[in-house]
């Protein structure tokens, strides 16, 4: 038997393997299988070259747990390795110590990627002792054993073993226990090794007999050797792709198509990229995609590979080219990166292309799903958005699509304001803005339905991208100032009279918190609403933007500020201002008798200081002028006072704002309940 020392000091490369090159304990596993599959690789090379000569017979890689005696065996009828071998991608890999070895493989990770010594030291991670006995294929090569206790020392002795092939067995420590249960291995298999290009058995199958779990005779086969990836595209079928799918992912809807990505120059990428139905919520779609590095399993953190955008979409990535750190856990910069990004973004857009060309029909049917996707796209990377523009597409509430292109010729005549801008009108509640929605059709204008998570923002972008272009939504104003096409002539009321409906209403609007309410009268025809509630497109759709956009959380903290139009040509507006003058006539008289006179002792006041400065105004003059106007003001008040105790008692004035409440789904709580009562009590 040999003794020997694997490095120079206690400081080796042990504890700078589990502190710096393994952040996961589960990630030993992985590396010993794939190691072992990599043995059994090589062994068919050289059989295929005619190097090796012998029986191949079964390949399979086989993982054993023995609970009683706290072991985790991985075996292989590989290459195997000599006492030699062992010595130098055992033993010689820390001979230099910890610091040399980690600044020999620093720049070059994929020097080390599938290296069976770097894979095997994995193995301390979750064992106090590891064993390896092996036979090398070589002729005449004798059976070695080689065991260590994590520390510098090991010792290699002769054994015996009539296969051919390694095994690897691990003495699990105390605080690893967890592992030498076989449902937590089978899930870390599945996981890490689903995919691995040679068999992988963990025992055997089970089946229930006389009421317990039995083992049968047939290997419990964890991997899929040829996933569809490695094929041709032309060799598969659509429900080779499905099934595929439902196999990575088994709760999840059909995907809507998929992109089989196969390229060998500049770089190698194989993967299958399917497009999930997505509609809602970015976060929970994320970590879908699987990366793996010659079929053994990575990460599915691809922000680095793919673009941001796309790590909406499922599916799975391999590429030997795709630099990763040693122990391949996470993903290093490299030129080769971009270059892939890049290419995937292209074969992605190539991809929405050629259906929006194919097949609009299938697209238009796909498109609420795909919305957010390409919405994303086109908002976080400009040469996306270059390529989408041609195929985004609009939806108006009547269900019909256009391109954007499109649906400026569609709109251009009837939707042009005076100033020669395009608008766009939309809604983003088909129930809630139904009145509206209905008023902008009558008017002969087109509305699209913008109720997507991330419609805030590309309305924010089309403006900047449209010319001369404008989205407003249809219950941010009166219908006939949605689109202005000349300066307004319609009669309005004297402003006095405009004055007396605001008072009557303003007063009786429910306190609501964080809502203000700006009440103004206008002639909008005798056969629309009495009523109509609108809220500011500027000031709405910043506060829109503050819930989803870092930074703007001032606007979000910011009032809703409503107007509340009053139709003057309405007959029951006009009726409710006709009984308040009759009824608040004897006390409003001498009051608005005083603000006459007051004003016009104002207006003398003022005119006598036109064009003094300041200094050469009497200072009796001006504190007259300030008197005057806190007289004015006082007497409005009072005004207002008269009008808000005749409103309080008016049945009409509080139907009319519960109606343009409730139709903008802002009636609740009590307010709902006495506008039923009233209800029932006017019937």
């Amino acid at each position: 038997m040999q003794k020997g020392n694997i490095g120079v000091t206690t400081e080796n490369i042990f504890p700078i393997i589990k502190k710096f090159l393994y952040s996961d304990h589960e990630i030993f596993l992985r590396e010993l299988v794939s190691n072992a599959v990599d043995a059994t690789q090589k062994l068919k090379t050289l059989a295929a070259t005619g190097d090796f000569k012998g029986e191949l017979g079964d390949l399979t890689v086989r993982v054993k747990v023995d609970k009683e005696n706290g072991t985790i065996t991985i075996s292989d009828r590989g290459l195997g390795m000599t006492a030699e071998e062992i010595d130098k991608y055992i033993n010689q890999i820390a001979f230099s110590g910890a610091n040399d070895f980690l600044e020999k493989y620093k720049d070059d990770a994929n020097a080390i990627i599938g290296h069976f010594g770097l894979g095997f030291y994995s193995a301390f991670m979750v064992a106090k002792t590891v064993d390896i006995v092996t036979l090398s294929y070589k002729e005449g090569a004798k059976a070695v054993k080689w065991s260590c206790d994590g520390s510098p020392e090991f010792t290699l002795e002769e054994t015996e073993r009539s296969d051919r092939g390694t095994d690897i067995i691990l003495h699990v420590d105390e605080d690893c226990k967890e592992f030498l249960e076989e449902s937590r291995l089978q899930g870390l298999l599945t996981k890490y090794c689903h995919f691995l290009a040679v068999p992988v058995a963990f025992g055997k199958k089970k089946e229930w007999k006389d009421g317990k779990q039995v083992e049968t005779d047939e290997d419990n086969l964890i991997n899929d050797t040829c996933p569809i990836w490695t094929k041709k595209p032309s060799d598969l079928k659509e429900e080779d792709y499905k099934k595929f799918y439902r196999d990575l992912y088994p709760m999840a809807d059909e995907p809507l198509f998929w992109i089989h990505l196969n390229v060998d120059y500049p770089f190698n990428l194989t993967g299958v990229l399917y497009f999930p139905k997505i509609k809602s919520n970015i976060d929970l779609q994320r970590n879908k995609i699987q990366l793996y590095c010659n079929q053994v399993y990575v990460t599915d953190s691809v922000e680095g590979i793919v673009p941001d955008f796309l790590t909406l979409l499922h599916g799975v990535i391999d590429s030997p080219d795709i630099p990763l750190n040693v122990s391949r856990s996470y993903l290093q910069s490299d030129s080769n990166v971009k270059k892939i990004s890049t290419y995937i973004t292209k074969k992605v857009s190539d991809r929405l292309q050629s259906i929006f060309k194919n097949d609009r029909k299938e697209f238009e049917e796909k498109w609420d799903d795909l919305k957010i996707f390409i919405n994303y796209g086109m908002l976080t990377q400009e040469d996306f958005y270059e390529k989408a523009s041609k195929f985004a597409l609009f939806k108006d509430t009547d269900n019909k699509y256009y391109t954007f292109e499109e649906y400026q010729t569609l709109i251009k005549d009837n939707q042009t304001d005076k100033n020669g801008s395009l608008i766009y009108l939309y809604a983003n509640n088909l129930d809630e803005q139904y009145t509206y929605i209905d008023a902008a059709k009558n008017k002969g204008y087109n509305v699209l339905l913008m109720d997507g998570q991330l419609d805030v923002p590309m309305i924010n972008m089309l403006e900047q991208k449209f010319e001369k272009s404008h989205f407003t939504r249809v219950d941010s104003d009166i219908v006939d100032r949605l689109i202005v096409k000349e300066d307004q002539k319609g009669e309005e009321l004297p402003q006095d009279k405009q004055e007396v409906l605001s008072s009557l209403f303003k007063g009786q609007m429910p306190k609501v918190k964080k809502t203000e309410f700006h009440v103004e009268a206008h002639a909008l025809g005798e056969n629309n609403a009495p009523i109509v509630i609108t809220q500011a497109e500027y000031m709405r759709r910043m506060k829109d933007m503050a819930s989803i956009q870092p930074g703007m959380s001032f606007y979000g903290e910011m009032p809703d500020m409503f107007n509340l139009v009053l139709n003057s040509d309405h007959r029951l507006i006009k009726q409710v201002l006709s009984d308040a003058e009759t009824a608040c006539a004897e006390k409003l008289v001498p009051v608005e008798s005083e603000i006459a006179m007051l004003t016009l002792r104002r207006n003398e006041l003022q005119k006598a200081q036109e064009g003094k400065k300041d200094e050469e105004i009497p200072t009796a003059e001006k504190d007259e002028l300030s008197d005057v106007e806190k007289k004015i003001e006082a007497q409005k008040t009072k005004k207002e006072n008269i009008l808000n105790g005749y409103a309080a008692g008016n049945k009409v004035v509080h139907q009319l704002i519960d109606l343009a409440l409730l139709q903008n789904n802002m009636l609740k709580g009590e307010a709902l309940t006495n506008f039923v009562k009233r209800s029932v009590e006017m019937i």
